[in-house]
């Protein structure tokens, strides 16, 4: 009866089993679930078809004892490696396995290792032969590490395209028929931890995601503390193992046999002696195995009970493997692979202190890992992505205790990036800036903030104080927060109110939480790096503007007493590299192979001659590289990996120059102007890398200054002087051309770059220079030295951390540096989150979205109607340059709203099912999640740091058209919400041009008024001309009393520009040298796409001193 029902549910069972061999292999464990248990299930329910309830797959399509054999293997004994194992000896196709920590490419190579197992690779010499011989000897072939493309040769093997042969089958490749044997088999295995595969290899292979699994991690981790822990406990269990999988074989093959015996058996079973023989053994040995099973089971839970106890270790370094392979992320050449974090592991085991006291051991492993993870990882990260990895890993160790809420999290990573100031409760004082309120609003969804927004309207004056301070992370904050809050919730608050003091605090909660040494930074040691090496493992030095470890590596080599040899890769370098390795790895030495990013397809071949031929004792082979899409990731996962960004700051840039200056170079002419003059342009040097951190109010564009301007200067310099005598002196306006113009500013492309760098020529090259007075700013001023350790003396007692005054720059430019370096951070993180978390609340992201979609289309304005408008820009007068203009504004805004009312519903059907989710859908999704602007959208806007500020732009925008179509011309202009401003400016131009008899559009140019009236009291329009509000400053203040520029307020970064009046005069002739040209941009980013015009603005300084301040005007300063 039970047989017939099981019968009954074969249909099912087979079609969910099928189902799951051909489909579920490139899906990670959730979504196979997801597949079996509710889609799969729900399809069987509503086609009436019967299948078992919670069906195990695992134990009906394999017998234990071969998973344990499995085991034994090296297949990690979660579900999803062991439905793996299932896949791959199963389905139909041949595996293409998905193996970033290349575990599943370990376990094939110990199973067939039997069968005499082939390992090969697609551009390996005999690959063809290899392939041919398996086949034809009836060898398994494993093809490790494969791209995105597989070789065609393959597609008749893999599409299993056997031509039967009287009794034996034989297959083309290429050209050639070869037989097919039995027992051939391929697997395939690649190393990208997300490729894109063609369809036609995924219906030709049967693709299987082999990634590990944290959990899957972590029980092996778990064997690993245990094996040097409790030895003897691992050995049992081991040994316990084989004993069960031999035992449970043994009854597997008695019940077989008894089964044969049973149904061939003629005649009474009670007259066949031998049948009785077998009954009474098979029932012995079965009473004896199931005793042994019994006491297994025992041992086995007594062992886990103990195993447990050091779970908390192997759950650590589960966590931090995940957050290693998530760098890879923030740049594709941190590629770290498991081997190499399980030797990282080991030694930490064997390092750390022992004790006898369980509990104390396991802190000790846990702190000695996570910091020796935490230096080996941090060495090989440029010096922008070091602090990113330190604060994730206290963050994740935070979220895995519960000390931190998952909301908690996404409130320090985005803020209130989503929520749209209209509809948020209003500003209560004007100091406060729009995104600190979105923030504060943001934050008082907390239990520990959710008073903080009436506290604030109340104790206004407590909060400004505190909000004013240098460092408010280090004063006392009000209304009781300060004694309240633990350092995490302080760097929530200190990341809503002050966004450029979050990594200040950032690293108190790091130091809080971690340790102090997690919070320093840490300097390379390249003979530690070097001691670490062996013969077989490269270094490879990632590259950075400025800097090059070659001098580095030499000095090395010289204190070591080896000869360092280097070449360059490029075009045909292949050849001479080959004989460079080829002959030190016979005779022992170092080869430097630089720019390797130049001669990616030798590298391959590099990691090959490194792992195959027998190698000199003291060879090393070093590459320098930039970081490449396509870089071998075997090469970078089995090499130590190290950057050397050059160090920030004046001292140090100095410092790195006067290193390359010899006695004999200081000492190469007598004139006094020499060393001043050398000085000098060190100096310029160290400042024009060092305003490029400040983004563009440093330069619109970052130039790659280097080390080879330098030397062209100096040599320049040296030429000069040869000419000059001390009577005759320097002829300045050569030495500024050559600086300014030539060995510097050939490299600057922008004409505003180009005119600060000018500036530096002027302010800093002239006789002055040589007065004992001079100085480039307070404590920074040319010394008289006569050696270079005179020379490094002085440097050395030069300020550690630079104020911006030295650079020409406003203090304040350091809160727009350290803003824009936590947004960084922030950003990045945000990137790097995985996209299938849930929300906060169990509210998923789909959810999440669905809601914002449908306030969004609440919002969004209607469709403008062509012919009303068309009607109205006729009555207007449609030939005039300004409504011409408003045409194509309103076209353009029109193509916004349409798309984003199209996106909105289409991502409302798609989260429903009811239509498929698109690319460009799932883009729309993920950035909405993110608060970020979907790139469809974007692409026919314009840019904006958050979807919030975007979405408030498109309503204000529209507006602005609206009123101007339909209500008639504005009085005032708000230019921030046009398409085009420049086109905007140049209708004006032509309608100015037109009212005057005889001008020519040519000869007239733009000027302007800076009035003393803000946007409400202007109550009529200009006779000629616009007026024209919302525009900031940036890098200076305005005096509105006297209309003119003044120094910036502190922590004010943008100063509001009362009503400029732009008007058109008739004249060609060059604007007064006593006003500063400022330039205009759109956009916070100063490049020659966002730039609009030069406004003149009066000044009372020179209008040098606002050049080096790098003052403009933006008309959007999000």
């Amino acid at each position: 009866m039970c047989s017939l029902f099981y019968v009954d549910r074969l249909v099912g069972d087979v079609l969910q089993l099928a189902g799951f061999l051909s489909y579920c292999g490139p899906f990670n464990q959730s979504f196979r679930n997801m597949l079996l248990n509710d889609t799969w299930m729900a399809e069987l329910h509503k086609h009436s078809i019967p299948y078992t309830e919670n069906l195990n797959l695992i134990s009906t399509l394999v017998d234990p004892p071969t998973i344990s054999e499995w085991n034994l293997q090296g297949l990690p004994g979660d579900d999803l490696s062991v439905q793996n194992g299932i896949i791959v000896t199963k389905a139909t196709r041949y595996p293409l396995l998905i193996d970033p920590q290349t575990q599943g490419k370990a376990w094939i190579k110990t199973k067939e290792k039997a069968n005499d197992l082939q390992v090969t690779s697609l551009n390996h010499k005999f690959f063809r032969s290899h392939l041919e011989d398996c086949l034809s000897l009836g060898h398994p072939l494993l093809i490790e590490d494969v791209h995105e493309e597989l070789d065609p040769a393959l597609d008749n093997v893999l599409e299993k395209n056997f031509i039967k042969s009287g009794s034996s089958y034989k297959v083309k490749v290429g050209d050639k028929e070869v037989n097919v044997m039995e027992g051939f088999q391929l697997y395939i295995t690649t190393k990208l931890p997300n490729p894109l595969y063609t369809p036609e290899v995924s219906a030709k292979t049967s693709t299987i995601d082999f990634t590990v699994t944290m959990k899957g991690l972590e029980n092996q981790l778990l064997g690993r503390v245990i094996l040097t822990e409790k030895y003897e406990l691992e050995e049992e269990r081991l040994k316990l193992m084989e004993d069960v999988t031999a035992n449970k074989r043994k009854m597997k093959e008695l019940e077989d046999n008894l089964l044969y015996k049973l149904s061939n058996t003629q005649g009474s079973l009670v007259d066949d002696e031998s049948m009785i023989g077998i009954l009474s053994t098979t029932k012995q040995t079965a009473t004896e195995v199931s005793e042994k099973l019994r006491v297994a089971a025992e041992t086995e839970l007594k062992i886990n009970t103990a195993q447990e106890e050091y779970r908390p270790a192997a759950s650590r370094g589960s966590i931090l493997y995940f957050l290693i392979t998530e760098m890879s992320m923030v740049n594709v050449m941190y590629q770290t692979s498991l081997s190499q974090f399980l030797k990282v592991f080991d030694l930490s085991m064997a390092r750390s202190q022992k004790s006898p006291v369980t509990q104390k051991r396991i802190g000790n492993i846990i702190d000695y890992l996570t910091f020796e993870v935490f230096r080996y990882t941090v060495r090989g990260l440029y010096e922008n992505h070091k602090f990113i990895f330190t604060l994730l890993l206290a963050l994740k160790i935070d979220l895995q205790k519960t000390q931190i809420k998952n909301n908690e999290f996404q409130i320090l990573i985005k803020g209130g990036a989503a929520l749209d100031l209209k509809t948020c409760p209003t500003k209560p004082f004007r100091w406060i800036l729009d995104m600190t309120w979105l923030n504060l609003v943001e934050l008082g969804k907390l239990p520990q903030f959710s008073e903080i927004m009436n506290q604030l309207s109340v104790n206004e004056k407590g909060w400004k104080v505190w909000f004013d301070m240098d460092a408010p992370e280090e004063g006392v904050v009000p209304d009781g927060y300060n004694d309240s809050l633990d350092v995490f919730h302080r760097l929530l608050l200190i990341r809503s109110w002050c966004p450029d003091r979050t990594l200040s605090q950032a690293r108190k909660y790091v130091g809080d939480s971690m340790g102090e040494r997690f919070a320093e930074p840490v300097i390379l040691n390249l003979e530690a790096t070097w001691e670490e090496s062996d013969t077989r493992t490269p270094l490879i030095c990632f590259l950075s503007m400025g800097s090059d470890p070659t001098n580095q590596i030499d000095a090395l080599a010289k204190k070591l007493q080896l000869e360092c040899k280097a070449i360059s890769m490029g075009q045909g370098q292949e050849v001479h590299a080959r004989k460079l390795i080829q002959r030190c790895m016979t005779q022992g030495g170092w080869v430097l192979l630089q720019n390797c990013h130049l001669g990616l397809d030798f590298m391959e071949e590099l990691l090959e001659t490194l792992t195959t031929e027998s190698i000199h004792d003291s060879f090393r082979v070093w590459l320098t590289t930039e970081p490449h899409n396509h870089f071998s990731i075997t090469l970078l996962q089995s090499s130590i990996k190290f950057t050397n960004d050059p160090p920030q700051g004046v001292r140090a840039g100095l410092k790195r120059t006067f290193v390359g200056i010899s006695k004999d170079q200081l000492e190469v002419s007598d004139l006094p102007m020499w060393r001043p003059l050398l000085y000098g342009v060190a100096f310029l040097h160290t400042v024009v890398q060092e305003r490029r951190k400040f983004g563009p109010l440093g330069w619109n564009i970052p130039y790659e200054f280097n080390s080879a301007d330098f030397t062209a200067s100096v040599q320049f310099v040296q030429n000069h002087l040869d000419e000059c005598s001390a009577k005759k002196g320097v002829s300045w306006v050569t030495v500024r051309y050559m600086l300014g113009e030539v060995q510097y500013g050939g490299r600057v492309t922008d004409d505003y770059d180009k005119r600060l760098l000018n500036c530096f020529a002027r302010v800093w090259f002239s006789d002055e220079i040589f007065e004992p007075t001079f100085c480039y700013y307070t404590g920074y001023k040319i010394p008289v030295c006569n050696t270079v350790a005179e020379y490094m003396e002085y440097i050395q007692s030069l300020p550690a951390v630079d104020t911006p005054q030295v650079f020409g720059l406003h203090p304040n430019a350091d809160i727009t540096y350290q803003t824009n370096t936590s947004a960084d951070v922030l950003d990045t993180i945000t990137n790097i989150q995985p996209k299938e978390s849930g929300g906060g609340a169990g509210e998923t992201r789909e959810s999440i979205v669905y809601r914002l979609a449908q306030d969004m289309l609440d919002k969004l304005p209607p469709d403008y109607v062509p012919h009303e408008v068309k009607a109205r820009l006729v009555k207007m007068g449609a030939l005039s340059s300004m409504n011409i203009f408003l045409r194509q504004e309103v076209d353009r805004m029109q193509r916004i709203l349409s798309m984003v009312r199209i996106s909105l519903v289409d991502l409302k059907l798609a989260i429903d099912g009811t239509i498929i989710m698109s690319e460009n859908l799932r883009d729309v999704l993920d950035n909405m999640f993110d608060a970020r602007v979907p790139s469809l959208w974007k692409k026919i806007s314009w840019e904006s740091s958050t979807l919030g500020f975007w979405f408030t732009e498109v309503l204000e925008r529209n507006s602005q058209f609206h009123s101007w179509v339909f209500d008639g011309r504005p009085k005032t202009f708000w230019m921030t919400g046009f398409f085009n401003p420049q086109s905007f400016l140049t209708a004006m131009r032509q309608e100015v041009t037109r009212a005057h008899k005889g001008w020519a559009l040519d000869t007239v140019t733009l000027h302007n008024d800076v009035l003393k009236l803000s946007r409400e009291d202007i109550k009529t329009a200009p006779a000629e001309g616009v007026y024209v509000y919302g525009l900031y400053l940036d890098g200076a203040g305005w005096d509105k009393r006297n209309g003119r520029l003044i120094e910036s307020t502190p922590k004010v970064l943008f100063t509001a520009l009362p009503v400029i009046h732009i008007f058109a005069i008739n004249s060609t002739a060059p604007k007064d040298p006593k006003l500063y040209i400022c330039p205009l941009y759109k956009k916070p980013r100063r490049t020659d796409l966002t730039y609009i015009t030069g406004v003149v603005l009066r000044t009372v300084q020179s209008p040098d001193h606002w050049i080096l301040r790098g003052v403009a005007l933006l008309c959007d300063i999000k």
